[in-house]
């Protein structure tokens, strides 16, 4: 994928829910397109994309970006019509489990999550991510790293809601202290941990590696709770990986996360070992 495609949007995953929304805005472009006297050619030079993906977009295989349609509204004069849909693409270029997780975050009003492996999504930086999603195996295009990266940075809004959830995070000690990406890197992403652990509505720890019992053992933990009592939870090492929402199963979740809370360090003295693991970058 080049850069141009890059800017101008995602293709359309076959069969995803968001497939009519997307081929309907496609059309409504074409319309006010001919409406106003425009050519595919016209229109792509007006906004600096190329024509082939002016008719992509046109015939609903290409999401378009939200700047995409603010500039096309302008120059078309659809009097916001093109506009109104601009939320619902930004929506639409996430991958659907991207979407959908992102959905249960906007709802939840409690968050526990334990990570083993790597800092967890909502905590990295755009730096840490990008390393992260470069690594995997086979390598992802640099195209897909950006949109992947860009995909879990929208999640960090949940960071700005209001009314604030709770947010329990609990990390391995490791995760602190692999330098992916190098000491930078890491150095920036300590940073952001300090300052997220300062706000009110975030609980954050650590689970010291030297500990001789872990009750997180399984694998990463993610329960999230919602305002009508239900809650949806995962484990890696539990229930086949699967998402459950039984209450049986979320109390077996919940223990779990119960333990590991306990037998990680407190939010203060997790501060402080974070500061010292800074300390020696």
């Amino acid at each position: 994928m080049s850069v141009i495609e890059d800017e101008v949007g995602w293709d359309v995953e076959p069969g995803d829910e968001i497939e009519p929304l997307v081929q309907a805005v496609g059309r409504m472009l074409r319309v006010f397109r001919e409406l106003a006297g425009m050519r595919v050619a016209d229109l792509a030079k007006a906004v600096r994309y190329g024509e082939d993906m002016i008719r992509k977009i046109e015939r609903g295989v290409r999401i378009p970006r939200p700047e995409f349609l603010e500039k096309a509204d302008q120059l078309l004069n659809a009097q916001g019509h093109l506009r109104a849909f601009m939320e619902d693409m930004r929506r639409a270029r996430y991958p659907k489990k991207a979407r959908e997780l992102a959905q249960l975050e906007e709802r939840a009003v409690e968050l526990m999550l334990y990570s083993s492996h790597n800092i967890n999504g909502l905590l990295q930086t755009p730096e840490y991510m990008r390393k992260l999603f470069a690594m995997r195996q086979p390598p992802l295009s640099e195209a897909v790293v950006e949109r992947e990266t860009g995909n879990r940075m929208a999640r960090k809004a949940i960071f700005e809601r209001e009314p604030a959830p709770t947010l329990s995070f609990v990390q391995e000690q490791v995760t602190l202290e692999r330098p992916i990406g190098g000491r930078k890197v890491l150095r920036r992403q300590l940073e952001h941990l300090l300052e997220v652990s300062l706000l009110r509505n975030v609980s954050l720890q650590v689970m010291p590696t030297e500990l001789e019992e872990h009750a997180g053992g399984s694998g990463r933990i993610q329960v999230l709770k919602f305002a009508d009592g239900t809650a949806i939870g995962r484990s890696a090492g539990a229930f086949n990986g699967r998402p459950v929402e039984h209450p049986r199963d979320l109390r077996i979740l919940e223990m779990r996360y119960g333990m590991i809370r306990a037998q990680a360090l407190p939010p203060r003295e997790s501060r402080e070992f974070i500061e010292r693991v800074l300390g020696r970058l």
